[in-house]
């Protein structure tokens, strides 16, 4: 169960916890925890929209991430692209998009069709109204965020889900099939996770 906990803590990038954890249990972290810090930099760089930032912080940690992963090179790209548009630089972000979008997208046609949805955000003064209007959203820099996150999770030979979450969703998965079955003793409080007999 220690090793779920220290999984879970590495994964999310909770170096603190990881650190007190790893004293209190003396379960090893399976990695150097100093690069938990370097990977959350590049996270939040990419979280609050600086994409070159985050992008140097890759190459920092690891310059193959980017030469192996088009689509994630391409996904921080548009993120600029995004954050261009954001700021009202149309001049500069229509630029972007032709010295650095344009040609890889003549090479990929789902990054076409991405540049192409990302281009659209500046045919709509009123971007709230716009079709494609989430791509501004916060939701957007999330998932750019997650997609680096998970990608040097990979470079570092480390798992880019938490194995924990998806233990709990096969014993809540397991224990609903069960239920239309037979009666056991189940797990009906996750937090303290003590078995309860059956009520028959």
């Amino acid at each position: 169960m220690n090793k779920l906990v220290m999984n879970f803590l590495v994964t999310k990038g909770y170096v603190e916890a990881a650190k007190k954890f790893r004293m209190e249990s003396g379960t090893h972290p399976g990695i150097d925890l100093a690069t938990i810090t370097d990977r959350m930099a590049v996270k939040k760089a990419a979280q609050c929209g600086n994409v070159e930032d985050a992008i140097e912080k890759i190459n920092d940690l690891n310059p193959e991430i980017l030469d192996t992963n088009p689509q994630l090179f391409f996904q921080l790209q548009q993120q600029r692209l995004i954050e261009l548009i954001r700021n009202g630089k149309v001049e500069e972000a229509l630029e972007f998009a032709q010295e650095e979008l344009a040609p890889r997208a003549e090479e990929n046609q789902s990054f076409l069709e991405e540049l192409e949805r990302t281009i659209s955000l500046l045919a709509f003064e009123d971007t709230s109204n716009c079709p494609v209007g989430e791509l501004l959203d916060i939701s957007q820099r999330l998932k750019t965020a997650s997609e680096v996150n998970a990608a040097v999770l990979t470079s570092q030979s480390h798992e880019k889900d938490p194995k924990l979450p998806s233990l709990l969703k096969m014993l809540i998965w397991a224990q609903n099939k069960l239920d239309k079955k037979a009666a056991y003793p189940c797990i009906n409080d996750l937090s303290n996770a003590r078995l309860e007999e059956p009520t028959f």
